[in-house]
């Protein structure tokens, strides 16, 4: 047996770190300012520790960009290093000297240090083939200089700096020249950058003074462009912040966005940090879903906004911010790793909106209704998604009639069960997809006091299957699904009027002006003051039909499917009395069409022709 270390040749590991330990380029400028960030914290704890002489001042970071020199600064007032800090923390590859400050310093408040793996810095070299330091110990001790070309080689020199702090300047490479644009740094400071805790300056920009010049007009002052909000509103106490500051905040996020419905504020410090706000948008038939998506922080620096892993799927239709310093990142910090901790935080963020909607609907019940369009996709989505949520959410998920008025579940098996139950025990709820093109059969069941439910959203047909697996004893049917006695199938049915004989001959009208590829005819003996023919299709092919269309993969082959359809004649109807008496074809072809017409299936060519013989039978 052979026992040994393995060795690791720097030569070879220093390429991969600049060439591959990040997914994006730009990840660089995230890195070296965070760094000078954690720099200025730790100055700023420090301080109030009473370690550093003197007052700190102002503190700042600065990005100076030098397209003729071809470089790029970032600038920190914070803690410096002194020569040997350089030895230890740049010339050692993955030495964090955040970590370190965080573990000497335990006792004391860690919040607010970004670093952890010790390799941000050397993602300068992704972008640059020259990098320097000079900085400035706030132990007063010498200046140093430090340069590297990007290979395990470097200088380091005695510098007379005149502040405490680090530049860091980078010499943009060729293939990085991009870099170099104002419009590019600016692009990526204001993506990773948006919210951290220092101000972070570049360039400069005009503002309006309130005073006027010679002429009356606002004088302008050249000022510092600040890129970042310090102090977001997430991370304030709600009890700080106003519906206008929720708004606000919304709009700085998603600019020229709708105003939002509703909002949640996460505040946790146990049993892990999360903060953020997450808003629930309006929502519209034609919105896209994978624009505006949450975003994922650590410690106020941008990670992420593909948070599937921490958010649950449905949620993601949701819009905000969720920042967690206990969400487990990878060396790179650009994705999640796995963890259980995420699986934990993505419950407790579930049970938040869960909670928090229920007690929208308690105490506002009425602004809740009006908000159902845009609300009702993300409750029904997560109730078929997440179980712990469908249990807080039946409480308040709401069934709208055709006439706007709300049922929960429950209500509305009170409200129908003396009427709506049928022969066998089981509550039928009635509903249409199309409440225009269907009025005809709405009046109709709404004539026998049946209520009719508006469920025409893009996953009503799945949620409708859901809740008859979750509920045996109901049963969902389409309102123009089949004749209403048969929807509703009650004891005492109504017989016909007509002999056998009549009803041969009433089969033979009809079948002789209907395509038997498409459609069939049923006669039934209906109510006299139900309409004398309705076409109908059956709840299973219809429903199999709209899930098909709305991307159910499962009945994908339905799509393709021809639909057939039932020909209902109602052979207790005067019409059809008279229309067996007169053997009369064009008054059937009539009636059908009027059929066809109710379900909005009389279109083109063959609506004109409806007309014309409709005219021609008044001018007779």
């Amino acid at each position: 047996m052979e026992k040994g270390t393995i060795s690791v040749s720097t030569e070879n590991i220093f390429p991969i770190i600049k060439k591959f330990l990040y997914s994006e380029q730009d990840i660089f400028l995230r890195e070296l300012v965070s760094n000078a960030v954690d720099a200025t914290t730790k100055l700023s704890k420090l301080s109030k520790m009473g370690e550093v002489q003197g007052e700190v001042g102002e503190l700042y970071i600065e990005v100076i960009l030098d397209k003729d020199a071809k470089t790029l600064t970032i600038r920190d007032r914070g803690i410096g290093m002194t020569a040997d800090e350089v030895r230890k923390y740049i010339n050692t590859i993955a030495l964090s000297s955040a970590e370190e400050f965080i573990k000497k310093f335990e006792s004391t408040d860690k919040a607010g240090i970004i670093g952890h793996f010790g390799l941000g810095f050397y993602s300068a070299f992704m972008v640059a083939d020259q990098v320097e330091i000079f900085t400035q110990s706030y132990r007063q001790e010498p200046g140093v200089h430090w340069t590297c070309t990007g290979t395990t080689e470097f200088e380091l020199t005695a510098f007379e700096k005149a502040e405490r702090g680090t530049d860091v300047v980078l010499h943009i490479n060729d293939e990085a020249k991009d870099f170099l644009e104002e419009y590019k740094i600016k692009q990526v400071l204001e993506k990773y950058c948006k919210f951290l805790p220092i101000n972070i300056r570049f360039g400069t920009e005009q503002i309006e003074q309130d005073e006027k010049d010679s002429e009356g007009k606002p004088v302008m002052q050249t000022v510092p462009r600040v890129i970042n909000n310090v102090a977001p509103a997430y991370i304030k106490s709600p009890a700080d912040l106003t519906e206008e500051d929720y708004k606000k905040f919304y709009n700085e996020l998603y600019p020229f966005s709708e105003p939002p419905l509703f909002w949640i504020h996460i505040n946790t410090d146990f049993p892990f940090n999360l903060k953020g706000i997450l808003y629930f948008p309006k929502y519209k038939p034609n919105t896209d879903i994978s624009r505006n998506k949450i975003h994922l922080y650590s410690n106020q620096v941008f990670v992420t906004d593909s948070v599937d892993q921490i958010v649950p799927e449905f949620l993601t239709l949701l819009q905000g911010v969720i920042d967690s310093p206990d969400i487990p990142l990878n060396v790179s910090r650009s994705y999640l790793q796995g963890d259980p901790n995420v699986k934990k935080i993505s419950q407790h963020i579930v049970k938040k909106v869960a909670d928090k909607l229920l007690e929208i609907f308690n105490n506002d019940r009425p602004s809740f209704e009006e908000k159902w369009g845009s609300l009702g996709m993300f409750v029904k989505y997560g109730m078929l998604s997440d179980d712990k949520f469908y249990n807080t959410a039946q409480k308040f998920c709401v069934f709208q009639n055709t006439g706007k008025k709300s049922f929960t579940f429950e209500e509305l098996k009170e409200h129908t069960q003396a009427l709506q139950k049928d022969k066998h025990g089981k509550l039928v709820l009635l509903y249409t997809t199309d409440q225009e093109a269907q009025h005809t059969y709405i009046d109709n069941a709404e004539k026998y006091g049946y209520e009719v439910l508006q469920l025409d959203g893009y996953i009503d047909q799945h949620f409708i299957q859901f809740l008859e697996g979750k509920h045996t004893d109901v049963m969902f049917k389409r309102v123009d699904a089949d004749t209403l006695n048969k929807l509703i199938e009650k004891e005492d049915e109504a017989a016909s009027v007509l002999s056998k004989e009549e009803e041969e001959k009433l089969k033979g009208l009809f079948a002789g002006i209907i395509d038997s590829k498409q459609a069939q005819v049923e006669l039934k003996p209906l109510s006299p003051g139900e309409v004398p023919v309705q076409i109908t299709k059956s709840e299973f092919m219809r429903r199999m039909s709209d899930m098909s269309r709305m991307g159910g993969s499962q009945f994908g082959f339905m799509g393709d499917m021809p639909e057939r359809m039932n020909v209902v004649v109602n052979t207790n109807h005067p019409s059809i009395m008279k229309l067996i008496t007169e053997n009369n074809v064009s008054h059937a072809r009539q009636l059908y069409d009027l059929a066809l017409l109710a379900q909005g299936m009389l279109k083109g060519k063959a609506l004109t022709e409806f007309i014309h013989r409709s005219v021609g039978e008044l001018s007779k």
